[in-house]
């Protein structure tokens, strides 16, 4: 599910040359007739690793959320059904999930960052984000530095555990969890006294649980972007990005969001 960036830029790279001689076979895609090549016949593919509330969680059975409403928009134009593949976090950073034909498009709140960029094609931004620390209800914490011995929560491979580890006090304990639910959930049951994450994400979380707050937000630069194989599908890159620049997607915006994305 900020943006999310790897912790380490050896890491991903690492595992793009693992997987560098396995590549997906090519003559099992098929093309629409726009020239977007496609995992599976009639079907946008995407890749993502659950949950990442509002940007992607099931409810109901069923996969929902803004990045999810943000791909529709372009499988719709191309007249595609759409399916959602949860998978490992790192498999999508990696752009191993790519590579190796298990999904068209990979989306999670995702960074752009330059390792990254690296391994995947990625569109043009679609949300900016910033960091944000959310703790119990009054518990007043409003610098990393107030954090110095106390226990801060982070999701492993993400621009929060990246920002945590380089800026919070020597003494602060980090503990790190796979993913963005187990994270919250630290901070609410008391096994840590804080997280760090991207704000759109733990805000939606604090709206939803009222005995937890978001306090300082941190200025990273964040931005975050779909991505898919490197050199190998523009044509679906220019349709997502026509989703992107699209009435629809201002509309899936508020929806989740409750403003407008200007």
């Amino acid at each position: 599910m900020n943006l999310r960036s790897i912790a380490s830029g050896i890491s991903v790279l690492a595992l793009a040359l693992a997987v560098a001689g396995c590549a997906r076979d090519d003559s099992s895609t098929t093309t629409t007739e726009s020239g977007v090549s496609l995992v599976k016949d009639g079907t946008l593919t995407i890749c993502t690793h659950l949950p990442y509330e509002p940007f992607e969680f099931t409810e109901g059975g069923e996969v929902v959320g803004f990045d999810i409403d943000v791909l529709k928009i372009a499988a719709d134009a191309e007249g595609l059904d759409h399916e959602v593949v949860d998978i490992g976090w790192e498999t999508i950073v990696s752009g191993e999930a790519l590579n190796t034909g298990q999904c068209d498009v990979a989306a999670g709140a995702m960074s752009i960052t330059d390792e990254r960029e690296a391994v995947m094609d990625f569109t043009d931004q679609y949300f900016e984000a910033k960091q944000a620390l959310l703790m119990k209800k009054g518990a007043g914490y409003s610098t990393l530095d107030d954090l110095s011995g106390k226990t801060v929560a982070v999701q492993d491979a993400t621009t929060g555990a990246d920002y945590v580890r380089e800026n919070a006090p020597e003494d602060t304990k980090i503990i790190s969890f796979e993913d963005s639910a187990l994270m919250q959930q630290a901070v609410k049951t008391g096994k840590a006294d804080a997280g760090v994450n991207d704000n759109g994400l733990l805000n939606y979380f604090a709206s939803q649980n009222p005995d937890v707050e978001v306090g300082a937000e941190f200025e990273t630069g964040d931005v975050y972007g779909f991505s898919v194989q490197k050199g190998e599908n523009d044509e679906l890159l220019t349709v997502i990005n026509d989703a992107i620049a699209s009435d629809e997607y201002d509309a899936a915006y508020e929806k989740w969001f409750g403003t407008s994305a200007s």
